[in-house]
Order: structure tokens, then sequence, then C-alpha cells
């Protein structure tokens, strides 16, 4: 990506990087231009060519950083855990905080997909994957080792990730329950879904608390 040789080089690039991840979350690709970028941060619709090249590039950068930075922060909230059941305990309770706070982000990656050229789409879908493929790893361990029942890994992925994504279209801070009970529940319901059910009722946790959080 071509940018601005100097010190405000890099500011001027976060600038561009917050309203246009503003811009895209409020009114769509589609309808932001690169005019209106510019107007948001300030600077000559030209410039813009100085740090990125076309709207497609600034849109795939976005996504792609995303689920970098969601990588990255999973294998450093799985580290050090073992066993099936604390792995994906972490794994939800990572999945949970982190979609509370980045729900601008969350909803371009997954409602822009289709604004990506094929070549950008196929390496998102790539990375997407990997992600997906640290849940079916810790469910393919648990059921090798006995711990959980799951009929099929991939629709069982799939079903948990969408599970637990979809408390974006629903949580606002300030709400009855803390951030804590919120993740307690959700790790409840992932649990029971793939659990001998002896062994979920063993791995219970105490009822939500209601305070103040969602």
């Amino acid at each position: 990506m071509a940018r601005t040789i100097g010190s405000y080089g890099p500011r001027t690039m976060e600038a561009i990087r917050k309203a246009g991840l503003r811009l895209i979350f409020e009114h769509g690709y589609e309808a932001m231009s690169l005019r209106q970028l510019a107007a948001e941060v300030g600077i000559q619709a030209g410039s813009l060519y100085n740090h990125i090249s076309t709207k497609q590039e600034l849109l795939f950068d976005l996504i792609q950083d995303h689920i970098n930075e969601l990588l990255r922060q999973l294998d450093r909230a799985l580290d050090g855990k073992q066993e099936p059941v604390e792995r994906l305990r972490a794994f939800v309770a990572f999945h949970v905080t982190y979609h509370m706070s980045r729900k601008r982000e969350v909803f371009i990656a997954n409602s822009e997909l289709r604004s990506l050229d094929p070549g950008n789409y196929e390496a998102i879908v790539k990375l997407r994957g990997a992600y997906e493929q640290r849940l079916g790893g810790i469910l393919s361990d648990g059921v090798a080792k006995g711990v959980f029942e799951v009929t099929d890994i991939q629709v069982a992925t799939f079903a948990i990730i969408a599970l637990l994504t979809g408390l974006c279209s629903w949580y606002r801070p300030g709400g009855r329950l803390t951030r804590e009970a919120i993740i307690e529940a959700h790790e409840k319901l992932v649990l029971s879904g793939v659990m001998p059910a002896t062994a979920a009722s063993r791995g219970k946790r105490k009822t939500p608390r209601m305070a103040t959080g969602a």
C-alpha cells in the first residue's frame, strides 16, 4: 500500500481507517464515496491516493486486519490451556468479549464480504477458515477424548460461532446483565450442546447475575 513519506503519513492513514470504518458501518460500502471519506478526514480527495489506491483496498485492509487481530488475540486467550472443556470455555469467553467491543469491525467483516473482489474474497474466507479451525480443533480433541459428543464437527463449529456472534445484534452496554453474566450464559449454552448430559450437569456454573451490562 502506498503511504505518504513523513511524520504525518501514519497519522493520516489511521484517520482514514477510522473514518472509513465508521462511514462503511453507517452507510455501507457502496454508498460511501472517496470524496466523502476525504472530507471526513479533512484532506483533499486527491490526497487519499497517497495512502490508499482504491476504496476496495481500504475495505479489504479493514476486514483483513480485523480477522488477523481476532486470530492473534484468540491464540493468546488459548495459550497454556490444555483440556478441551477449558479451551472451549476460553474460546467462548474470548469470542463474546471481543464481539462486545468490536461491533463495527464485526458488522463490516460479515455484511460487506459480498463487496469484496473475487481475489480479496478468497483471501478473507481463508482467514475466516483459520479461525473456524481453531474451534473445530477444540471440538475434535474433545470428541477424541470422550469429553464431547458432536455429530458433525463442521456443523457444530458454524452453529457455535453463529450463536456467539449473534449477540452483536442485541448487546448494549449498561443493560441488566454484567459482561461476566453474559459470558457465563453463552458458556452454558455451548457446553450443554456438545457435552454428554451427565458431563454437562457437572460443568454447570451459577446462574448469571443480574446487574448492569447488557
